[in-house]
C-alpha cells in the first residue's frame, strides 16, 4: 500500500513515522522545508491533562505519553524534558506590587506568581523544529520518501469517488490513500474535495538565548502594554532557548509559507513586554523574531479522519495551539484508521471532518 502525505510539518512527519511502522510505502510531499511553518516556530509546550472535560482529552493524554516514549525510542535530541508551569500577572507601573519580589528567582520584581498549574508529571516541553525533523528523519530511515514539490491537485479514479494520488508540479504520484496535512494551507484542498474551512491565526514570537541554565518553568501571565491587557506565554527549552509569544492577530494567509512575517509593531510591543519579565530577556540575547499561522477550525477542534464522499482521502489539521502536543497521537490514529479502518487508542469521532459544512470552493477562488 502507498500513502501520499501532503505536508512536511509535525502532523505529516508523525503520520509518516507511524505508517512506516506498519510497513506502508510513504511519500511525503513538502513544497518548502520540513517544519518551515508553525511546526518550527511554536513553543513546544506539552500538557497531559489541560484538555480534561473536552473532546481533546483522550488525544492529549495519549500524545503526552507518546512524547515521553518516543524520546527514548528515536535517535536525536529534541529537548524533551518535564517542567513546571505557573500562572500569574505582571504588576503595572505605579502599582505597589511592582516592588514585590517574584516567587521565581529568575524573574523581575513585580512578576507575581499566582499558582502552580503544571508539574513535572503533567507538563513538559520539546523543541518543536528539532522534534519534527527527528520524526521525519526516523520515517525516512525506515523507508519513507520525501519529495520537495507543490501539490496542485488530486487524482481520482474513473468515477471520481476514490483518491488515487496527487498531481504535483513535477507530474503525478499514484497512491492508494492521500493525507492532507498542510496546516492552514490545507484549505487549498477545498478546491479538490469537500473539506471544511481551516483558518490561519498569526502568532508572533521572540526567541531568546538563555544559555545552559535555562529554567524549567513555563509561564502564563497577564500583562499590560500601552494600557491594554494581554496574555503572554514563556517557554524556556532544554537547549537554552526561550520562546515568548503574545498578541496573536488575524492576517491574510500568504500562499507561500516562507512569506510569513510578523507584524513589526507586534514584535516591538512583545519585546517591551518580555523585558519587563526578567533581566535574562535582553535585546542582545534575541536569536529570532518571527511569526507563524496556527490552523483553526470553525468549532475549535481539529479535523482528523476520512473526508466525506472521498474514499482513500484523509485530513489532519486544525490543531490550533496543541499541534506539537497532539501530533504523535494524531499520526498513530491516522495510521490505524488507514490500515485497519478503526482506531484503537483514541476515538476520532469528535474530529470527524463531516461534522462541519464543506467550504464553498468559489470563496477560495475569490481569495
Amino acid at each position: 500500500m502507498r500513502v501520499v502525505i501532503c505536508g512536511g510539518g509535525v502532523i505529516g512527519a508523525c503520520t509518516a513515522y507511524f505508517l512506516r511502522r506498519r510497513g506502508v510505502d510513504v511519500i511525503v510531499v513538502e513544497r518548502t522545508d520540513i517544519a518551515a511553518a508553525a511546526s518550527g516556530k511554536a513553543g513546544g509546550f506539552l500538557a497531559r491533562d489541560w484538555c480534561a472535560g473536552t473532546p481533546l482529552d483522550a488525544l492529549a493524554r495519549r500524545s503526552f505519553a507518546l512524547h515521553a516514549q518516543l524520546a527514548g525510542e528515536i535517535a536525536g535530541d529534541w529537548g524533551h524534558r518535564p517542567m513546571s508551569a505557573y500562572s500569574g500577572y505582571v504588576a503595572p507601573d505605579g502599582d505597589p506590587r511592582r516592588n514585590t519580589q517574584s516567587a521565581l528567582d529568575w524573574l523581575s520584581d513585580g512578576v507575581v506568581i499566582a499558582q502552580r498549574i503544571g508539574t513535572a508529571e503533567t507538563t513538559a516541553i520539546v523543541h518543536p523544529r528539532k522534534f519534527t525533523l527527528a520524526m521525519m528523519k526516523a520515517a525516512i530511515a525506515d523507508g519513507a520518501e520525501l519529495r520537495h514539490d507543490r501539490v496542485i491537485g488530486l487524482v481520482r479514479d474513473a468515477d471520481g469517488t476514490r483518491a488515487k494520488g496527487v498531481e504535483i508540479d513535477g507530474g503525478i504520484i499514484e497512491a492508494d490513500a492521500v493525507v492532507i496535512a498542510m496546516g492552514p494551507w490545507s484549505l487549498l484542498a477545498a478546491q479538490w474535495t469537500s473539506l471544511p474551512a481551516v483558518y490561519g491565526q498569526r502568532s508572533p514570537s521572540i526567541v531568546y538565548d538563555l544559555g545552559p541554565n535555562a529554567p524549567a518553568d513555563a509561564l502564563f501571565l497577564e500583562s499590560e502594554i500601552d494600557g491594554e491587557a494581554a496574555s503572554i506565554e514563556v517557554f524556556p527549552r532544554a537547549d537554552g532557548s526561550a520562546h515568548i509569544t503574545a498578541l496573536s492577530d488575524i492576517a491574510p494567509l500568504p500562499l507561500d509559507p516562507m512569506a510569513v512575517t510578523p507584524d513589526s509593531d507586534a514584535i516591538v510591543r512583545l519585546q517591551a513586554m518580555s523585558e519587563r519579565l526578567s533581566p535574562l530577556f535582553r535585546p542582545e540575547m534575541i536569536i529570532a523574531q518571527q511569526a507563524c499561522f496556527r490552523p483553526v477550525t470553525e468549532d475549535g477542534l481539529p479535523l482528523i479522519g476520512r473526508i466525506p464522499q472521498s474514499e482513500g482521502l484523509y485530513v489532519a489539521t486544525g490543531h490550533n495551539v496543541w499541534g506539537i502536543l497532539n501530533a504523535p497521537a494524531t499520526g498513530e490514529a491516522l495510521a490505524q484508521l488507514i490500515m485497519d479502518g478503526v482506531t484503537r487508542d483514541v476515538n476520532l469521532a469528535p474530529f470527524d471532518p463531516g461534522r462541519l459544512q464543506p467550504l464553498d470552493p468559489s470563496l477560495l477562488r475569490a481569495r
